[in-house]
């Protein structure tokens, strides 16, 4: 492979705004892609693979680079891993690829190095999971995160949109268990697809998939989703509805509200109405849920093999305060739901601190409400993670 320094650079730079500025990888990098029209295939190809490798892998790069914010060296540690020459580069001559690879070997011994987990996210997952249960699942989440899509049945069948891709040389395979589910085979840019913009599918991964599933909407509910983010599951609940009954869907934050409206026009979804959450709107839903989600913000924990970069971005206060901002959802939002109704409450978060635990506080306080179904999908699955428990309120 012949190396390009502004390629190194680039990446370089995308790692300094995701470690020192506190960017998201997957927005850096698309910033970045932006910003460098000229780049082509093989140069996008490139600085997403050294990115997303050296933030996956961070702290065990860190180490062999021995330093944590000269990003070239970590690049070079990426190229000598990956058996690609970098001795007739200047800026890799004071680097040793012979020391680097016999560290590894000596580094990788160490589970919390090998996949790269800051002290006390690594402790804390022992102590929430157990040592092999949390290494499982900190194993299966080092990999790379398959892209799956989700057929849009209010315009197609996943047979149908499986043929349309690959008349786009798009090759995808069925996922069994999830008829509407398409795995990708090979990364492309779906997105510039006529499928895409005619509004064929999502790209929604199984575990979200199953949430909509799970909570089993129908026709004739009205369905309050209370924290929909762009919509990703109000989608699948009306698709799941065949357009029909009533779909609310809420957000404290207004541009991700209009991203879900310019993605249900897309998709042809006309029965769901998007309200941003204000002092008022509790009051003005109280009591009109059929069924309400409660796909709450979380800890991430389940989801790190597509969000690596959560790892250096979780503390433990910001995960104390996100485990008391799902009790407070749980207990205010609860109050949209009607009697005899049903609350579907979800995280992509594998710790119990953060489902079974919150559940089990919730209804202790509130008697009228029982559990019915719990569901848990680890990582180790193949799924990203997650957790979703469906709940009734009785009289």
């Amino acid at each position: 492979m012949k190396l390009y320094k502004n390629l190194i650079d680039a990446s370089a730079k995308i790692l300094k705004e995701i470690f020192e500025n506190n960017r998201y990888a997957d927005k850096a990098i698309e910033y970045a892609f932006k910003q460098n029209k000229q780049w082509g295939s093989r140069d996008r190809k490139f600085v997403a693979e050294a990115v997303y490798d050296c933030v996956r892998n961070f702290r065990l790069y860190t180490e062999l680079a021995e330093s944590k914010n000269n990003y070239w060296r970590l690049i070079a540690v990426w190229l000598i891993l990956k058996e690609i020459d970098i001795t007739h580069l200047q800026e890799f001559k004071s680097i040793s690829p012979e020391k680097i690879k016999q560290q590894f070997t000596t580094l990788s011994a160490k589970n919390y190095l090998k996949y790269s987990f800051p002290d006390w996210l690594w402790q804390y997952g022992i102590d929430q999971l157990g040592e092999k249960q949390f290494t499982n699942q900190a194993q299966a989440m080092h990999n790379t995160a398959s892209v799956i899509l989700r057929a849009n049945t209010l315009k197609t069948s996943s047979e149908t949109l499986r043929k349309l891709l690959l008349s786009e040389d798009i090759e995808t395979e069925s996922i069994e268990g999830l008829k509407d589910a398409l795995k990708l085979l090979k990364r492309k840019n779906i997105f510039k697809t006529t499928a895409f913009k005619n509004g064929l599918f999502e790209v929604q991964d199984c575990g979200s998939q199953q949430i909509s599933l799970f909570s089993n909407p129908n026709e004739k509910q009205i369905i309050i989703d209370a924290c929909a983010g762009a919509g990703g599951k109000s989608l699948h609940i009306a698709a799941l509805t065949n357009n029909k009954g009533k779909i609310i869907s809420l957000d404290v934050h207004e541009k991700k509200l209009e991203q879900l409206r310019l993605r249900a026009n897309r998709a042809g979804a006309f029965n769901i109405e998007t309200k941003l959450i204000e002092p008022s709107t509790l009051k003005l839903l109280h009591k009109k849920a059929d069924l309400l989600l409660l796909d709450v913000p979380c800890s991430g924990s389940g989801v790190l093999k597509r969000n690596p970069d959560t790892k250096w971005k979780l503390n433990q206060k910001t995960l104390n305060e996100t485990i008391e901002l799902q009790s407070t959802i749980l207990h205010t939002y609860s109050t949209m739901l009607k009697k005899e109704g049903t609350l579907i409450y979800s995280t992509c978060s594998i710790f119990p601190a953060e489902n079974q635990e919150q559940i089990a506080k919730f209804v202790k306080t509130n008697k009228e409400f029982s559990v019915i179904e719990e569901k848990t999908i680890l990582p180790s699955l193949n799924y990203d993670g997650f957790y979703m428990c469906k709940l009734k309120q009785n009289n």
